[in-house]
């Protein structure tokens, strides 16, 4: 019979130490065959296909161009339904105010020249906020039985404005003579824009001599001998007082009051009626 020695302590535990890495790599084989995330071979190529994830905004069909209105204009005002400022074209001269104006000779003929600036403006009507308000100034010549003799343009702010006014010149019907039996030379300011740009005239101031125009006494064309020209000054106690003013009623409410407005704009003080 053979005697067998007992294994040692340090025999018995690298048995053991054996056996329980044996047990790790068969449990390893076997978990590799069946792990769905191992790793592939190198030779394997792999293919990723993005695709970004379409909003549910983006699934609704898309609208037409006519109707596709960009971000940046959700915050602005339509241009279409803006309401743009107007007027309306003054009326006419009546029959009445013609018949004054054709007998009405102060001031170089006034209310001649004022009713037809406004029988050219009523007939261009309605001005319209906008690029085709502006204004006009022609250069008039009329002769004594009242047909026109010169139009001249000297400025325009307007093309429409002045294709309107001229358009309106050929089409107005026969004018009354002119008073002083003489032609008829002035030069007048069409406006065709949406705002109040003046009233009508004052007459009763028309029969006062017109005011000396000044002169500068230092002034030297370079050529004449210098010297200072003395201003002629006229005696206020010998002027004879003016017979043949106008009835203060023929100035209405409107011309009084934008005469009154106009003198304060003038004359008026900032420091006297200080803005509020």
């Amino acid at each position: 019979m053979f005697l067998t020695k007992k294994p040692s302590v340090f025999q018995m535990g690298l048995l053991l130490s054996l056996a329980f890495h044996l047990i790790l790599i068969v449990v390893g084989l076997n978990y590799q065959d069946t792990n769905p995330i191992k790793f592939k071979p190198l030779n394997e190529v792999v293919q990723v296909k993005l695709e970004l994830e379409k909003k549910k905004e983006d699934k609704k069909e898309e609208k037409p161009e006519e109707e596709q209105t960009l971000v940046l204009n959700t915050q602005r005002e339509d241009p279409q339904e803006k309401k743009l400022t107007y007027m309306d074209a003054p009326p006419a001269p009546s029959a009445e105010e013609w018949q004054k104006a054709s007998t009405y000779t102060l001031k170089n003929s006034k209310r001649y020249r004022h009713n037809w600036g406004q029988q050219v403006r009523s007939m261009m009507g309605r001005s319209v906020e906008g690029p085709d308000q502006g204004m006009v100034r022609f250069h008039i010549e009329i002769a004594a039985n009242g047909q026109l003799a010169k139009l001249e343009t000297l400025w325009s702010t307007s093309d429409v404005a002045e294709k309107l006014a001229r358009k309106a010149i050929e089409k107005m019907p026969p004018l009354p003579p002119i008073p002083t039996g003489k032609p008829l030379i002035f030069q007048k300011t069409i406006s065709f824009q949406p705002v109040d740009d003046g009233w009508p005239p004052i007459y009763k101031y028309d029969c006062l001599p017109d005011p000396p125009t000044f002169k500068n006494p230092f002034a030297w064309d370079g050529k004449s001998a210098p010297g200072v020209i003395q201003q002629k000054v006229t005696d206020g106690s010998k002027k004879q007082i003016p017979i043949d003013c106008p009835a203060s009623e023929d100035d209405t409410i409107e011309a009084e009051a934008g005469d009154i407005k106009r003198q304060f704009e003038i004359w008026g003080s900032s420091r006297l009626n200080p803005k509020k």
